[in-house]
């Protein structure tokens, strides 16, 4: 009987076509039909297939069918989600870090307070680091040569930014990098050892917001903040549609050149004092 049962499963698991359970079913009572002495009737065939149809643990063939108390078990084993999510929260929000371009100093806050400051290399004139509210979202240890022995690097969307080491440490202090935050190794080993990923960096260029300290004349093909902050003003006036990703591009220069048409000043593609004091981006705001 024993071997009977394992040539009847073998067969089982042959057809995919037929409902496994039913088909085990009818096997089983052809096997009983032949050591049986007397025919059984044909109803009490059919019953019986029923019965054992019914009757048979279908959480044993499919195993996509879990059983009330295998349920119960899975759900009493499995940890709540809420409570490592809130914990990343409070862990990715516990630290800020503040980047003052005019003093070139990199200030780390915990819950507010001030617990470290740094002294930062950052870009130069004509590559000049993105002013504005970022967050880390990526970090790595020995990049290369030129970036220390850390890096981490920013949510900019015009390019790619990062804090991290250098093996130019005489350039700290100093407006001597192609736009990222470069720091002594020492110093940017332990920031990299403190903050998480997602922790808000916000950097200062100056009193005039995103414009830093001066009004850059923009042109097709600059990155940079200015240039985010004139597609935000043109966003807000309807004329750009687009992305803010601080790239002057296609989308913005068909923007400013309506614009232009629209307030009577010349036309070209460049962003110059008059444009900038026409989209309501002044000096004294």
């Amino acid at each position: 009987m024993m071997q009977n049962c394992i040539a009847l499963e073998d067969r089982c698991t042959r057809l995919s076509e037929f409902p496994k359970t039913l088909y085990i079913a009818m096997e089983v009572l052809a096997m009983f039909r032949k050591v049986l002495p007397k025919p059984i009737p044909v109803i009490a065939y059919i019953l019986g297939i029923l019965l054992l149809y019914w009757s048979l643990d279908l959480s044993a063939v499919r195993p996509d069918i879990i059983s009330p108390a295998e349920e119960a078990g899975i759900l009493t084993e499995q940890p709540v989600a809420a409570e490592p999510q809130e914990q990343d929260s409070k862990q990715e929000n516990r630290y800020d870090i503040l980047i003052d371009l005019s003093q070139s100093m990199l200030y780390l806050f915990e819950n507010d307070k001030l617990i470290k400051k740094y002294p930062v290399a950052q870009g130069k004139p004509e590559t000049p680091s993105p002013i504005g509210t970022w967050y880390i979202i990526s970090k790595a240890r020995h990049w290369g040569p030129a970036f220390g022995t850390r890096w981490m690097g920013l949510s900019v969307p015009w390019g790619v930014y990062g804090i991290h080491g250098t093996n130019k440490p005489g350039s700290i202090g100093y407006r001597a990098s192609h736009g990222c935050f470069r720091m002594r190794n020492k110093d940017v080993e332990e920031l990299y050892s403190i903050v998480p990923f997602k922790t808000r960096v916000i950097v200062y260029g100056g009193p005039y917001g995103n414009m830093g300290s001066s009004f850059d004349r923009l042109e097709p093909g600059d990155r940079k903040s200015q240039v985010a902050e004139v597609q935000k003003r043109l966003q807000n006036l309807g004329y750009y549609t687009g992305f803010i990703d601080g790239i002057y591009g296609e989308a913005m220069k068909a923007a400013l050149v309506k614009f232009k048409k629209d307030n009577n000043l010349p036309i070209s593609h460049y962003v110059d004092w008059e444009t900038y004091k026409a989209l309501g981006i002044l000096a004294f705001e």
